[in-house]
């Protein structure tokens, strides 16, 4: 439309110029030393316009031949950018296509000339992770780092993900370590870091960051709960395993409250302090949380431990039956707690009634032992027999319906 109206803008020029000519031609006279020339003004201005526009394309042609080899070189880098898009595109596709080899190999075809060189080197050290060429991968990395200014964090991110992937735990820690230091905000670090020091088994270390991932929501909240229980878990193991019951009251007072009404957390701290014969800190830990909800591992476990005041322990489990009669495992804390008490008939009705509701194998031999102290060997040993078959029974239950352990707590990413 452009170039319509461009031509019929000069038509209308020229009509005008040649009807001004044919009213009045006019001339021009063009002298030189003695000699002239005269013509016509119309005709002037042709030869003028005709003479310009052919020294325009002569000068035209003389400078694009000067601009020759420069326009070539330029045309030749457009095409070479234009097959490193390709080519990076390419190996992009391959690479998300699990085509390992394809992939690295389109990547670098034009790495140097490619718009992204850093995505380029990013992606192929991806691929040579996937072949395990750890030196190759090493080796993009560096090429990655030197391709553009400001990207080292960029290339030690990818670094420490591909150490990790590798099992090269030590190197991505201490990739990780570095940038943390760097960045202690950064989400995916602290994710990374979480889920190396889980790997590790770092427990205090994880600790150390739990804060964080909870600030800056980088796991959700079930996750979170359930990584923090571990840790926590882990943690009392620790201290137990030193055999220092100080230390492991001391970690038991670190964790978070709310955390600290947690029951199967409860039920672990409980069973380490008996491992480590404190057992009036067992007594008051598993009372004060019975108070909040009665348990039955937790009232189980009260039935084991042997506080100083074993009359106050009785007289809490048969406060507990008042409202509770008919619970078998509550039935089964309050015998063996008479029988510590040397309640010894109060102890077998106990017994007999929490068989009655429920026969468990520990209740047969309770009331075995319980026969055996008061000189009954017919019975004791009729007890023990019928606790032994029935704790086969209960293993081979248990064998059947073991749940697995999804472990570990993070997943493989963000």
């Amino acid at each position: 439309m452009k170039w319509l109206f461009g031509t019929l803008f000069i038509l209308l020029i020229a009509a005008s110029l040649s009807l001004l000519a044919y009213q009045d031609p006019g001339y021009v006279i063009i002298a030189w030393g003695y000699k002239s020339a005269e013509l016509s003004l119309s005709l002037f201005i042709i030869l003028t316009v005709i003479s310009f526009s052919v020294l325009y394309f002569i000068l035209r042609i003389l400078i694009s031949g000067w601009n020759m080899p420069a326009s070539f070189r330029d045309w030749r880098d457009r095409q070479k950018t234009l097959r490193a898009r390709r080519d990076t595109n390419k190996g992009l596709i391959e690479l998300a296509q699990g085509n390992w080899a394809r992939a690295e190999r389109f990547l670098l075809r034009h790495a140097n000339k490619s718009d992204t060189p850093l995505l380029n080197y990013l992606s192929a050290a991806r691929a040579a992770q996937k072949l395990s060429a750890s030196e190759r991968r090493d080796n993009y990395l560096g090429l990655a780092h030197k391709s553009m200014q400001g990207s080292g964090f960029a290339v030690q991110l990818t670094q420490a993900e591909l150490q990790l992937a590798h099992g090269q735990l030590e190197q991505s820690l201490a990739t990780l370590v570095q940038l943390h230091s760097n960045s202690p905000k950064h989400p995916h670090v602290l994710f990374l870091l979480a889920r190396i020091y889980e790997m590790l088994k770092s427990w205090p270390d994880l600790k150390k960051i739990i804060p964080d991932l909870k600030k800056y929501h980088i796991i959700n909240p079930e996750q979170l709960q359930e990584l923090e229980r571990v840790v926590h878990r882990e943690l009392i193991t620790s201290a137990t395993q030193h055999g220092n019951v100080n230390e492991l009251r001391s970690v038991w007072q670190s964790v978070p409250r709310l955390l600290r009404r947690d029951v199967l957390l409860t039920q672990h701290y409980v069973r380490c302090l008996l491992s480590l014969d404190d057992h009036d800190s067992a007594e008051e830990v598993v009372r004060e949380t019975l108070k909040r909800e009665l348990d039955m591992q937790l009232v189980y476990l009260y039935g084991l431990i042997e506080a100083k005041d074993s009359d106050k322990q009785l007289a809490t489990v048969e406060g507990w039956l008042k409202t509770n009669e008919n619970n078998p495992v509550l039935l089964l804390t309050a015998g063996r707690l008479c029988k510590r008490n040397q309640l010894w008939g109060k102890a077998q009705s106990y017994l007999e009634a929490s068989l009655g509701i429920q026969p468990r194998s520990d209740t047969y031999k309770e009331l075995g032992l319980l026969m055996e102290q008061l000189d009954e060997t017919d019975s004791a040993i009729e007890y023990f027999r019928k606790g032994l078959m029935l704790a086969q029974e209960e293993k081979l239950d248990d064998m059947l319906n073991v749940v697995p352990v999804n472990f570990p707590v993070l997943p493989a990413s963000a």
